[in-house]
């Protein structure tokens, strides 16, 4: 009798729909599954009409958009040109990971979900849609679902008789063995290349640029530190748009690095190799190099100051031989125990490498052969690009907000990449980012006299800097920007700049300092105060109108202002006002880019 294979697809942007892939991944072979996990985009899509059995994980992102990893795939599926039964033999599930305070709120599953019906697939069970907004998080979904998954599956596709499944508390084989080498090897290849093709750099292969420039742009006596960031990537083959955004990945501080070595017991200078212990599991990781140094490891791939996942405690709970350690490791694995793991970790924000100091017994038991199991790739930060190459030419600017918190812990919360880049000084040495630029989710009209509104409170207003940069140089003026912050002398960003435009004629500005007088002012009020101008500029002139920043209650705020301004200055509706909007919207007169 043949052992089944169940193939894991997932699609991640920050690596959550990955960790519950492989989640799904451990619990097939502890039903003594043959199981492949993979990233859709690293899949032959062409054998899909081969498989038998396939559990699709994926999340959806910005405006309803696939992640990165599964956009080649996405494009495939949707053909119009594949026959309608071309999955008759592929049983299936989808889950879907989302957050139901976004609009389109799974909709890349229920999307997956729909065509894979079109294309005759048999699917097992309806489409999880799990929601980060649940009281229990996405397990609060994900969990019912998978007891129902396995039920069908299990039922459908039998393990070998006689062979009972393997236990929780025992342990499944790591997924590589490390073999460490005697001495240093010859050649060190670490360092990043600049990639000597023509192409332009992508997240294996990205472009090592050299920071210019690293200043503090917010007023000293202010709380938040934000940093206006400039990059030389100069014959990089790079060619970005207003809207677009750069990707880097951060390094793990020094100190964590060196703590981290000191717990495992390892040598940062030592160097090893990997090999896959099963022969279905996907190559080494592409990033890590082979021969690999245990430095490179923990400092550049490794995420050892992320908040963990409840895997990571699943798999910890398997090392435990102290009871009082083990008690605590299981409770924070099952699904009963998800409130106490939740104030514990994710409440004060605790970093995995905080969990190992508080788990002294287990941590020093530890093998090293599952430090890949146990501790996820750091994930690509990615930031709205705030300059025009024909302003700036071979230049990448960002405007950067450090993020520092305080919470229950002594040590205050840092953010990985904020801290990593706020740290790099220009001025003591050449300090290289390796780094790749993507399509962002904002564009704008090619037609010079169109008008563009643009709202961009705090460092919202990076990608309305590449914009207005971009069409001033292209001789398009009209521009108008509603900026907001707290006070006009503390966290005014590019005042000067503006000043001289405005004075040049290439822009309007409108800003809204939140703190300088008794009642709050923000954008939103202003939309609201610039009626006449707004609904001159979009009803008569045809205006795209653009919404950045922080999502909180900021974008909300601004559609109700603006669809106040329709009904006001249009004598419309409220509903008329609202199908103005969506109108807008559907044509991409209408766009926002907001972030959490």
């Amino acid at each position: 009798m043949s052992i089944h294979t169940l193939l894991v697809l997932y699609g991640s942007q920050t690596g959550t729909a990955q960790d519950t892939a492989e989640r799904i991944g451990r619990q097939a072979q502890r039903r003594r599954m043959r199981v492949r996990v993979e990233a859709l985009d690293t899949y032959n899509v062409a054998n899909l009409i081969s498989e038998s059995l396939v559990v699709f994980v994926c999340a959806t992102t910005g405006q309803g958009d696939p992640p990165d990893n599964m956009k080649k795939f996405w494009r495939f599926l949707f053909r119009k040109s594949l026959p309608a039964d071309s999955l008759c033999r592929l049983d299936c599930a989808v889950l879907g990971l989302g957050d139901s305070s976004y609009p389109k709120f799974n909709f890349v599953a229920k999307k997956l979900y729909k065509r894979l019906l079109q294309l005759g697939a048999n699917m097992l069970l309806p489409v999880g849609l799990a929601d980060d907004q649940h009281d229990l998080g996405s397990d609060g979904v994900i969990d019912p679902w998978l007891l129902s998954f396995w039920q069908k599956t299990l039922s459908a596709y039998p393990p070998p008789a006689g062979l009972a499944p393997i236990r929780e508390e025992e342990k499944l084989p790591p997924r590589y063995v490390f073999h460490f080498l005697d001495e240093v090897p010859d050649k060190q290849i670490e360092h990043l290349q600049t990639p000597d093709n023509k192409a332009p750099p992508t997240s294996l292969q990205p472009f090592p640029a050299r920071v210019v420039f690293n200043q503090r742009v917010t007023h000293p006596s202010h709380f938040q530190d934000v940093r206006h960031i400039e990059f030389d990537i100069t014959g990089s083959n790079i060619q970005y748009n207003p809207g677009d955004v750069v990707m880097m990945r951060p390094c793990n501080a020094a100190e964590d690095v060196e703590q981290f070595c000191q717990l495992l017991k390892l040598d940062p200078k030592c160097y090893f190799t990997l090999t896959p212990t099963d022969s279905s599991t996907v190559a080494v990781p592409a990033r890590l190099p082979q021969p690999c140094s245990v430095r490179f490891l923990v400092e550049q791939f490794l995420d050892i100051s992320a908040v963990p996942r409840r895997s990571f405690f699943e798999l910890l709970a398997t090392f435990a031989t102290n009871e009082l350690e083990r008690e605590k490791l299981l409770e924070f694995s099952s699904a009963q125990g998800q409130d106490a793991l939740h104030s514990y970790c994710n409440r004060p924000r605790r970093t995995a490498l905080e969990v190992l100091t508080d788990f002294p017994h287990t941590t020093s038991e530890l093998s090293i052969d599952y430090l890949l199991d146990l501790f996820p790739e750091i994930q690509p930060r990615s930031f709205s690009i705030a300059s025009s190459l024909l302003q700036h030419p071979d230049r990448i600017q960002i405007l950067l907000a450090v993020v520092k918190y305080k919470t229950l812990l002594f040590k205050p919360r840092k953010g990985l990449c904020s801290s990593w880049l706020a740290s790099l000084d220009p001025l003591k040495g050449d300090i290289y980012v390796p780094l790749w630029v993507k399509k962002g989710s904002l564009s704008f009209p090619r037609d010079p006299d169109t008008p563009v509104i643009m709202v961009g409170p705090g460092t919202g207003v990076a990608p309305f800097r590449s914009a207005i940069q971009e069409r001033a140089a292209q001789g398009k003026m009209a521009n108008v920007l509603f900026f907001g912050c707290r006070s006009e002398s503390k966290d005014f960003y590019c005042r000067s700049e503006w000043e001289e435009k405005v004075q040049a004629g290439h822009m309007t500005l409108v800003t809204a300092f939140s703190r300088d007088q008794e009642d709050k002012i923000y954008v939103q009020h202003r939309v609201k105060e610039q009626s006449k101008l707004l609904w001159d500029l979009i009803s008569k002139k045809k205006a795209f109108f653009y919404i950045a920043g922080n999502a909180k209650q900021m974008p909300t705020s601004v559609c109700d202002a603006l669809k106040e301004v329709f009904q006001k200055e249009g004598g419309m509706s409220e509903n008329q006002a609202q199908e103005m909007l969506d109108a807008m919207e559907k044509t991409g007169r209408f766009q926002s880019e907001t972030w959490s």
